[in-house]
Order: structure tokens, then C-alpha cells, then sequence
């Protein structure tokens, strides 16, 4: 399986990605980095890792025919975002119809939609005062959070944290559970039916 990541921040999540990759533990090659920053961390880590990066500035870089091309000159058949900081269009979503997938920093479906993304999702957890949160993986589809849910693990909100404890404990929890929902699809182990994701035992 040939990985394109999106993203846009510090790319830690992009790191565990390509790590899983080049150890073996997930049978999958990153091939490419897709980010809207030619100054994020992601692209740093990328051209460390001699990955090719591809650099979309806004909405309509998105949907030109240039970055579906760059996908194929790659072979990509396999999109991971990662805190990738532009709506995917709907072109480019049913392209990659159930072979894209998101991390949330919460237990979707709450604290998740429109607007809810990096620390607004870890303030809006503390003032809720909810016991647990956590990350969720979830297939893309054309709303923002509302894909089928491949993975989730939940940890306790502590009455000491803060949102910044919080984002660093969460985000603990995806470094592990994002290479592991994408080791499910290298090993052909997901199939999907009417929007429910069932993991298959290993053959």
C-alpha cells in the first residue's frame, strides 16, 4: 500500500506513520507528504526521510487536476491526514472513497464537526468536564468528522489537566492508534458495511 500524509503542523503523527512503515511493522510505504506549509515541521521531517513533498497553499490548489496527478505519478492509493489544515474536496474524497483517513483528538462523535480541531477540542473537553477522552481514527467522507469509526482509544481526563496536558496524553494515544488503524487496511483486514467497519481476523 502506497501512503500519500497530509498535513500541515509538526508532522508527529506523520513521524509514527513513516516509522510503523520503515520498520515493517505496518506493510505500507509513505510516498508522499502533501502539506499547506513549505515551512511546517511535517515538510521537515519529510525531506529527512527523503520523501517527496507537495505544497497546497489554498482550497483551489486542492482541486486542480495538478495534485490528482502528483498522487498518480506517485501511485498513492492510500490518504492519511494528520492535522492536515484544509477541507479535502469532494472530488478528491470520492477518488479515495474509503481509502482516506482522519485522526480526531477526541471520542467522536462528540467534540467533533466544523471548527472542533487541535486545542479547541482539548479546551471544549476540560470545560465540558467529561471523565475521558481520547483519539479517534474514522474513515473521510464528505462532513467533517462523520466517517465510519475505525479505531478509538479512550484515556481519563484528570481533574489536574490542563488543555495542553491533555493535547500531550492524546496525543500519545495517536501516535499508537493511527499506524495500527492503517496496518488493518495494509492487511486487508477492514471491510465496510452500510457505514459500519467490521476488522476481519487475520488470515
Amino acid at each position: 500500500m502506497r501512503i500519500a500524509i497530509f498535513a500541515s503542523g509538526g508532522g508527529s503523527n506523520f513521524q509514527a506513520i513513516a516509522d510503523a512503515c520503515r520498520t515493517g511493522e505496518v506493510p505500507a510505504s509513505v510516498v508522499l507528504c502533501v502539506s499547506s506549509s513549505a515551512n511546517s515541521g511535517v515538510c521537515h521531517r519529510a525531506r529527512t526521510l527523503d520523501i517527496p513533498v507537495f505544497i497546497v497553499e489554498g482550497i483551489s490548489d486542492l482541486e486542480t487536476d495538478e495534485l490528482q496527478a502528483v498522487l498518480a505519478r506517485h501511485q498513492v492509493d492510500f490518504i492519511a491526514l494528520a492535522g492536515f489544515m484544509r477541507k479535502i474536496p469532494t472530488s478528491l474524497v470520492r477518488a479515495f472513497e474509503n481509502r482516506m483517513l482522519n485522526i480526531h483528538p477526541a471520542l467522536l462523535p462528540a467534540f467533533g464537526g466544523k471548527g472542533m480541531y487541535g486545542n479547541r477540542v482539548h479546551e471544549a473537553v476540560i470545560a465540558q468536564g467529561v471523565s475521558s477522552s481520547g483519539a479517534t481514527v474514522h474513515i473521510v467522507d464528505e462532513e467533517y468528522d462523520a466517517g465510519p469509526i475505525v479505531l478509538q482509544e479512550s484515556i481519563t481526563v484528570l481533574r489536574t489537566d490542563t488543555p495542553a496536558s491533555l493535547a500531550m496524553r492524546v496525543l500519545e494515544v495517536e501516535h499508537r492508534l493511527y499506524p495500527k488503524a492503517i496496518d488493518l487496511f495494509a492487511r486487508k483486514m477492514i471491510q465496510i458495511s452500510d457505514r459500519e467497519v467490521i476488522i476481519q481476523p487475520k488470515s
